[in-house]
């Protein structure tokens, strides 16, 4: 598939660069994370939110409100799935790194989605976006098949486990998987049973 710059106009649609924080401490940080050859993500990760740039990303870019930083490392090249929040997410690159992205105002009334509609990005290395909450993502993907290291940067609490007992058989509950998490996955995605198979279409590679 085609891949486009995150410098690109129609990066536009789906996010923003980030470029009023610094993200060196976070960055140096990150560095030192695994990557594994699967895909891992933590949602919290204690040497991570112990940076400077902690402190101005709440301040600045979440307007004082709590959040949470973690990573999404490893290995990837498929869709697989799409996910939204209920709010912006930053992802601060320390590798090359792909997003695969849509937008929930292409989502049909029954949440299914033509993975037809997806771009890709290509986010160089030091870079941070913030991914609009009217945009469709999930995990990164790498570069020619090499390994990334991937910030995740939300508000505190989100893609925990429930706090209370959910009605998961209608509407938009069905696509719930965690706290602030809706997630559409594709039939060959390989999402864990029960999930909602959502996606129509090609399960697109990066490769």
């Amino acid at each position: 598939m085609e891949i486009l710059s995150v410098l690109s106009p129609e990066f536009k649609a789906y996010g923003r660069i980030v470029d009023n924080v610094d993200f060196a401490p976070l960055l140096e940080e990150l560095k030192k994370t695994p990557v594994p050859e699967n895909v891992v993500y933590e949602p919290s990760v204690k040497a991570l939110e112990e940076t400077a740039t902690f402190i101005q990303l709440t301040q600045i870019t979440f307007g004082e409100m709590p959040i949470q930083i973690g990573f999404c490392n490893g290995h990837n090249s498929m869709l697989n799935a799409l996910e939204y929040h209920k709010d912006s997410e930053v992802n601060v690159m320390a590798t090359d790194a792909i997003l695969l992205l849509g937008l929930r105002s292409e989502l049909e009334k029954d949440f299914t989605y033509d993975t037809a509609n997806v771009k890709a990005f290509l986010v160089p290395a030091g870079t941070a976006v913030e991914v609009y909450a009217t945009s469709l993502h999930y995990a990164p993907c790498g570069v020619a098949g090499k390994g990334y290291q991937v910030a995740i940067v939300l508000p505190k609490g989100t893609n925990y486990p429930f706090t209370q007992k959910r009605d998961r058989n209608a509407g938009e509950d069905r696509l719930m998987t965690a706290v602030n998490k809706w997630v559409i996955g594709h039939p060959e995605g390989g999402l864990a049973e029960g999930s909602f198979l959502g996606l129509k279409g090609e399960n697109l590679s990066v490769l």
